[in-house]
């Protein structure tokens, strides 16, 4: 299977499967002199970690990170990282009984098309497990970026059909849902336990705020900094769509409302979201994500098994109501994987 490193200086692989052994990634041209050690993975995932809020699954994994290489003294050597995140409550009986049915929404039919086989424990290689070990990379990136005083976080702007109206980003840190309207946070709440009773799933969407981003960065013409955002955050299974700055809305606008004005200051308004011609610069660089909803629902779908034979199906087992706010921390390391690999190919040539 292909397409398993991203970056071209910051490398990052990630390995393993949901019901395997553990998860884990390597981490290869991570500069020498970086203060890291396993505490810091491991608070990294514990954003990620379930129980946070009432819209994560019941399977609560440990989580406990291990860097095996790369590191002495708790100061990375310039040689690769390997970090590896054992799965500890993997219960794959739930899945038996559906080894050969396609869940709707999930990449069961399309990994059978292209690969002839697949792990039908909890998704195998494709279930949001892999994630873990994407914000464990994603932790020694912001710590690379933390020397530059570049700063990744990610919100909850929406949930559902709930929206928020006010922007308190202190008070989100804190929220059940990372959200900055505690309002929306309150019916939001409400929201999931209506949506779990029901047996369904809700998507929402992500704002993803950087801070402290240094003008330069992105490589035209095809590794643009907002190109390659973009794909980082695509790669995430749930997401299904992805805007920087003004996004769909500046199909909206006219040329004269869209252009961020400059001055002696800087630029009066930030639609661009912080790139130009796919270079950073030097204003907050503003992503929005679309999640989508779980796939994995109790409600009866239609589907067929691997013969072709039709079938009914509801997925029992421990699953997320919503990717939020679990997701934020992965929008948050690939964000920040990217930005520290193009912060590292900036350096290379100036």
């Amino acid at each position: 299977m292909a397409g398993n490193t991203t970056g071209q200086i910051f490398k990052v692989t990630t390995y393993g499967e949901s019901h395997g052994s553990g998860v884990g990634a390597v981490i290869d041209g991570c500069p020498p002199g970086i203060a890291i050690n396993n505490r810091m993975i491991r608070k990294a995932l514990d954003k990620r970690k379930t129980g946070k809020s009432i819209a994560g699954t019941d399977r609560k994994e440990p989580d406990q990170a291990e860097i095996t290489s790369g590191i002495f003294k708790e100061v990375t050597t310039g040689t690769p990282l390997m970090i590896f995140i054992p799965n500890k409550e993997a219960d794959s009986d739930a899945y038996k009984d559906i080894a050969d049915i396609y869940r709707p929404g999930h990449g069961d039919i399309t990994y059978m098309q292209k690969y002839k086989i697949r792990d039908w424990r909890g998704g195998g290689r494709a279930s949001a497990r892999e994630t873990a070990a994407r914000v464990a990379a994603g932790a020694v990136a912001k710590a690379v970026l933390n020397k530059e005083n570049i700063r990744v976080d990610a919100y909850t702007i929406r949930l559902g059909s709930i929206i928020a109206n006010k922007y308190d980003f202190n008070y989100a840190k804190t929220d059940l849902f990372l959200c900055p309207d505690r309002q929306a946070s309150e019916a939001m709440e409400r929201e999931v336990k209506k949506i779990k009773k029901e047996g369904n799933s809700l998507g929402g969407v992500v704002r993803i705020i950087v801070k402290g981003a240094p003008s330069g960065l992105g490589e035209p013409v095809f590794d643009k900094l907002d190109a390659d955002i973009a794909k980082a955050i695509m790669s995430i299974g749930a997401v299904k769509g992805v805007e920087i700055g003004a996004g769909f809305e500046a199909a909206l606008m006219k040329g004269s409302e869209n252009n961020d004005s400059i001055s002696p200051n800087g630029f009066a308004t930030n639609n661009a979201g912080g790139i130009l011609a796919g270079i950073s610069n030097g204003e907050d660089i503003i992503i929005t994500v679309a999640v989508k909803p779980i796939p994995s629902i109790r409600l009866e779908q239609k589907t067929i098994d691997e013969k072709g034979n039709k079938k009914n199906i509801s997925i029992k087992g421990r699953h997320d109501i919503s990717a939020i706010p679990r997701i934020n921390s992965v929008c948050e390391a690939m964000t920040s994987i990217t930005l520290a690999d193009h912060l590292l190919r900036q350096r290379a040539i100036s």
